[in-house]
């Protein structure tokens, strides 16, 4: 048991080194990358190191396999050079038992992964979206999905629309039973226009079978109400903003990521991007611990036996590998061409069963 202990120690010590390598290196380079994009506009350097630092946990947590897998290759190849594996092979031990301790890490990290720095993210990500839009538009939109339907707001410089839809079609530019609130610059309301139907069309909404009511100036809004067979009402939004509004999973926490499904899917939304992305996240813990056993699959031999240098760079090309499979997988699962669980869980299984199987071949074979 000390063993075990040992090894997930120092296995859980050169994580944390490299995390925290990657974090000054990934913050060094998204702030490079918030500059260009924020180079045309008046911002302040505290605004951009607050974009850089709400970007830096999305980055670490998409390169989390990566960091397993160096971890592994330094954790072994450390332990190597010192013969420490000799000697627990000539205690008694076999390979695949000093590999309990990382493997059990390796989990650990995934299952917290997902518990608690998923949440962050979203979080993280979904402020640094909304930031980088105000300070790109100096107004930002914002999309909700409910149980009483769907709730969009849009700025402009004239004021602030908040636009409420029972459902909407699959690509988000047409709303089914809508309601357009208008608010003045100093908060107060200026219309309220409701609708059968409302298709965005490039610069305006064109609400059909619409009412509307103005408010400004006006003792009786209800007697000078009118209605209209279309009324276009200006907007600044398109179909890409909206479908982007709730089309990014990650800026969801997966603990709300089920009930945001069957809200989105009551809508009138396709979730099927949601639900790869939760099977996916859910499939994480397995992930890393295939990074484990691949990056050991290589470096578990003594150095004197040479080719280390080959050894590393087959263990690295394919965790890659596998890395890039999952990705090209998800998407197939995304576009619809694979079923949900089969898109997120083959690749991890896969590679776990690929890894053991090269472990007994070099170990026991």
């Amino acid at each position: 048991m000390t063993l075990y202990f040992y090894f997930a120690r120092k296995f859980a010590t050169v994580l944390a080194g490299l995390f925290g390598l990657f974090a000054v290196l990934y913050g060094l380079l998204d702030m490079v990358e918030v500059i260009r994009k924020l180079g045309p506009y008046s911002v302040g350097f505290l605004e951009i190191l607050m974009l850089t630092a709400l970007k830096i946990p999305g980055g670490i947590y998409q390169i989390l396999p990566l960091i397993v897998i160096l971890s592994t290759l330094v954790l072994f190849l450390g332990l190597a050079r010192s013969s420490e594996l000799v000697v627990a092979r000539a205690s008694g031990r076999s390979a695949l038992r000093s590999l309990i301790a990382p493997v059990i890490v390796a989990f650990l990290l995934g299952v917290i992964a997902i518990g608690a720095f998923n949440p962050i993210v979203a979080a993280t990500s979904k402020q640094y979206d909304q930031l980088l839009t105000k300070y790109r538009k100096g107004t930002a939109s914002a999309l909700s999905v409910s149980r009483e339907g769907l709730w969009l707001r849009q700025g402009s410089d004239t004021g602030q629309t908040v636009i409420r839809a029972t459902r909407a079609n699959l690509d988000g530019t047409e709303f089914f039973d809508v309601t357009f609130l208008g608010f003045g610059l100093d908060g107060t309301p200026s219309f309220r226009i409701e609708a059968q139907s409302a298709e965005l069309l490039p610069g305006a909404w064109v609400a059909h079978n619409a009412k509307e009511w103005r408010f400004k100036g006006i003792q009786n809004a209800e007697k000078q109400a009118r209605t209209f067979a279309e009324l276009r009402i200006e907007s600044n939004l398109t179909g890409d903003e909206i479908r982007d509004g709730f089309g990014t999973p990650d800026a969801i926490p997966i603990w709300e990521l089920p009930r945001y499904i069957s809200r989105l899917e009551e809508a009138g939304f396709s979730a099927r991007r949601h639900r790869v992305w939760f099977q996916t996240e859910l499939a994480k813990p397995l992930m890393l611990v295939a990074m484990v056993l691949i990056g050991a699959a290589f470096t578990m031999r003594h150095t004197r036996f040479g080719r280390t240098g080959v050894m590393v760079t087959m263990a690295l090309m394919m965790a890659f590998g596998i890395y890039f499979i999952r990705n090209f997988v998800v998407i197939l699962g995304e576009n619809g061409q694979l079923p949900v669980l089969l898109a997120a869980w083959a690749t991890p299984v896969s590679g776990v069963l690929l890894a053991l199987g090269l472990l007994l071949h070099m170990e026991d074979g």
